[in-house]
């Protein structure tokens, strides 16, 4: 069925309308394309359910008892990220406007045709999808995990075995290059050009005690390293597997 996520969870709609027949009728309507419908009929309540229940999309009208939908929608959007749809008697061109600048997602006026409210209901659950899926890859982007290791290149903090590791910028800065590159060996020079960005003189042995330091801080043997080997005469090899 389109409608479901999974096996066990229906999308979830709220529809917040103070008709309640009509309320109901489109209620049944979408529990029978698969939804799953909470119905609320005041715009203080609605606001407290949307936070508490965070459905995955919300229908508003406008003209509701204690606060309008504007007042809804002014307050969801401080806390409640999804799919925003006005539904409502008001065809002002001026409503139209003041819903969409306020926060919501689409507009439609009353009478709406059954199928016409589906098929904007599946375009904003593609749209929230499809956004939540690019903020998921720019998150993963930013995130380097190996076993009980994870690197947030982001808040530049460093995880192992579920407790932060306290390295200063500069190891962090070589943890990140050495990781990026794992299993693959990286020269000292390469190493070294990296991170300072200059061209590695053949002396400069920086990187040789921030790798100790590292390893000191990361749980490796010092005098036969596992985690960060050396290899003799070639460089550093970030190993992806030994971080269980």
């Amino acid at each position: 069925m389109e409608a479901v996520l999974s096996e066990c969870e229906p999308i979830h709609i709220m529809l917040v309308e103070d008709d309640m027949s009509l309320a109901e009728w489109f209620s049944d309507y979408l529990t029978e394309q698969g939804y799953l419908v909470t119905l609320v009929n005041r715009g203080d309540l609605a606001i407290e359910l949307i936070e508490a229940d965070n459905p995955d999309l919300v229908i508003l009208d406008i003209m509701l008892p204690v606060k309008d939908g504007f007042d809804v929608c002014t307050a969801a959007r401080r806390f409640y990220h999804g799919p925003i749809l006005m539904m409502t008697a008001r065809d002002q061109e001026t409503d139209e406007v003041l819903g969409l600048e306020l926060g919501a997602d689409d507009y439609l006026t009353k009478p709406v045709k059954p199928r016409v409210l589906l098929s904007r209901i599946k375009a904003l659950l593609r749209r929230s999808e499809q956004t939540q899926q690019v903020q998921e890859q720019q998150q993963k982007a930013h995130i380097l995990q190996f076993g009980e290791l994870k690197l947030d290149t982001n808040t530049r903090t460093a995880i192992l075995d579920s407790e932060r590791v306290a390295l200063s910028s500069n190891e962090f800065d070589v943890l990140c290059i050495l990781a990026k590159s794992a299993d693959t060996l990286i020269s000292r020079k390469d190493l070294v050009e990296q991170y300072r960005g200059i061209e590695y003189d053949g002396f400069d042995r920086t990187i040789d005690i921030l790798v100790s330091r590292l390893r000191k801080k990361l749980g490796d043997d010092a005098t036969n390293p596992f985690r960060i080997k050396t290899v003799w005469g070639k460089g550093y090899l970030f190993v992806s597997d030994a971080w269980v």
